[in-house]
């Protein structure tokens, strides 16, 4: 049964709200301040704690993983052998992009959970028609 969740949050969303630096800083500190129901993943996970590590240090790499521990409306979905197959397929099928693997789960994780807007900077998450957060007004 998929978990419900209004909206998928992508690696450049959080670090765009932990990081003052980033110019969407703004944008996600006032979404993140009264957030519906969130949706990630294990890998956006990964990519932001590798984020942090490569750009600053391992202490703001695990600050990051308490920020996420401590977002009760974020719920981490574990990426398995399904998700990771549905992903390989939609790089196959974008294979004109320049998508992740993590770029592609997220696509499948969104659409599989039905969720409303993508929170993500990198438009490729608009792929698959979901809207994403930044596109709107």
């Amino acid at each position: 049964m998929a978990t419900k969740a209004e909206a998928y949050v992508d690696t450049s969303a959080l670090i765009a709200f932990a990081d003052r630096s980033d110019s969407y800083h703004p944008t996600f500190r006032r979404l993140f301040a009264k957030p519906p129901s969130l949706l990630t993943t294990t890998l956006v996970v990964a990519e932001g704690h590798g984020w942090f590590l490569r750009r600053y240090d391992r202490n703001r790499a695990l600050q990051f993983l308490a920020m996420i521990e401590a977002m009760t409306p974020l719920i981490v979905v574990a990426v398995g052998p399904e998700e990771q197959a549905s992903a390989v397929d939609l790089l196959r099928r974008f294979s004109d992009q320049d998508l992740t693997l993590a770029d592609a789960v997220g696509l499948h994780v969104s659409k599989t959970h039905r969720v409303r807007t993508i929170w993500s900077t990198d438009f490729h998450l608009g792929l698959t028609g979901v809207p994403l957060v930044i596109g709107r007004g």
